[in-house]
């Protein structure tokens, strides 16, 4: 039968929870869904920085597609420009192949790519963590500059080598910043008896004034205090002005010899919201409540890349980009869809959000439940049973848990696994940004 084609963009939590509301809720002579993903599973974001850490495996935060979805058509690539016209997305496959893909109803969901500035030497030297191989490749080079480091007998080199700094201030940068330390003091006692722990360094960098400003004042001092307990350096309403292969310079004048350089301030749209040419709003695509994107037929916008009314706060605000809100207006989204079409109306996205959980390691972390502030213990208990709860697979859920109670057992071995050799895993080298189409490129290629 020839039934509509609903195209969803992006593999992520708005895009997984849309698939699935849709397979429910419609029957396969009703509609036929196909997902564009460059990669087969859904990242469970918030636990990059324990992969990172090796406190849980790549495995467990990454559950595949096929388990998740029984039905939705899997296209493994990405989609770098949409002709709303035409309805046409043009997709560029894994294997760099670029085809034209036609559609009834386009679901986007791209998500967002790490926000970065124009600061002298940030694409070629610092990394991020926003893809599992990030977090992997950031894992190897850490345990790389330990074991570079225990080699040398240069003191300057080896002073550069354990010094690391983080930029970012927010849940990522301060769980990355919380997890690594850990790891390499825990190394650094364990198997490299010729590096002095003191020496080790971590700097956590933010312009902001707060540390965790989502998390409010009392939760974000809370942290603050944990980790300068820890040894991390924290430096507020500071940034980086540039940043070379051996030493990041600060914007209050300070010069760190460093090797490392974690770049996780912040998110921005994916650039693909620039080739509909539709109205946006800080880099994210202006829709309605219910998702429709005014001006344009069959398209619907929701996830990190949409600015979404935020009607719970009821100020003209939008809905921040989390994973928490993704997630629930993916399934909001798929009730909307298969409302319109069985002809019956649509109604709004409203939800409060539900608060914040940051993990900072062993028995330190800060959580926020439905208002509530809750510090240590308690609050890792909160926090890792709510991961628990958002991974989306019975088999994600119990390999994440198994990790937690084998690292608390058995520790760690720091092993590298090799995915550096000949790469650096900086920004420039995940980041491919360039390759999205404008408006007018795409229509040159789908109404030629």
């Amino acid at each position: 039968m020839d039934v509509p084609n609903i195209v969803i963009v992006g593999g992520g939590f708005a895009g997984v929870e849309a698939a699935r509301g849709l397979e429910r809720a419609l029957a396969p002579t009703d509609a036929r869904i196909t997902l564009v993903s460059p990669t087969d599973y859904q990242l469970y974001l918030p636990l990059l920085p324990q992969v990172a850490a090796g406190v849980v495996t790549p495995q467990s935060v990454a559950p595949s597609l096929r388990r998740i979805l029984r039905r939705t058509e899997l296209v493994p690539g990405a989609v770098i420009g949409v002709d709303p016209g035409a309805k046409v997305c043009v997709v560029r496959k894994i294997t760099g192949e670029v085809v034209d893909l036609s559609y009834d109803y386009l679901l986007l969901t791209p998500g967002s790519v790490t926000r970065t500035f124009d600061i002298p030497g940030l694409p070629d030297e610092a990394r991020g963590m926003k893809t599992l191989a990030q977090a992997v490749y950031l894992r190897d080079h850490v345990i790389a500059q330990l074991d570079l480091a225990a080699a040398t007998s240069d003191e300057d080199e080896r002073a550069a080598r354990l010094q690391f700094v983080v930029v970012g201030g927010g849940y990522a940068g301060t769980e990355t910043a919380a997890c690594l330390q850990r790891l390499t003091t825990a190394a650094a006692k364990r198997y490299h008896p010729r590096i002095d722990p003191g020496l080790i360094k971590w700097h956590l960098i933010d312009i902001a004034t707060k540390l965790l400003p989502e998390l409010g004042d009392k939760l974000g001092a809370s942290a603050l205090r944990m980790l300068s307990g820890r040894g991390v350096q924290i430096s507020l309403k500071t940034t980086v002005a540039s940043v070379t292969e051996d030493k990041v310079t600060l914007t209050d004048g300070r010069v760190l010899p460093s090797r490392t350089l974690v770049w996780t301030a912040g998110v921005a749209a994916s650039p693909l919201v620039d080739s509909l040419g539709a109205e946006t709003v800080r880099g994210r695509i202006v829709v309605e409540a219910d998702f429709k994107v005014p001006g344009l037929d069959g398209v619907f916008a929701l996830g990190d890349a949409a600015a979404v009314p935020d009607l719970a706060k009821g100020d003209g605000s939008y809905c921040v980009p989390t994973a928490q809100h993704a997630a629930r207006q993916g399934r909001h989204a798929a009730k909307n869809l298969a409302a319109l079409l069985g002809g019956q109306p649509m109604t709004p996205y409203k939800h409060k959000d539900l608060g914040l959980v940051v993990d900072l390691g062993g028995h330190d972390a800060v959580s926020k439940p439905l208002g509530i502030g809750l510090k240590g213990v308690s609050a890792q208990v909160v926090a890792r049973g709510y991961h628990l709860y958002a991974l989306r697979t019975g088999v994600a859920r119990f390999r994440t848990g198994a990790n937690w109670f084998l690292n608390a057992v058995a520790g760690d071995d720091f092993v590298r696994t090799g995915f550096l050799a000949g790469r650096k895993g900086t920004l420039r080298d995940f980041e491919h940004t360039d390759v999205y189409l404008t408006p007018e490129e795409v229509a040159a290629r789908t109404r030629a």
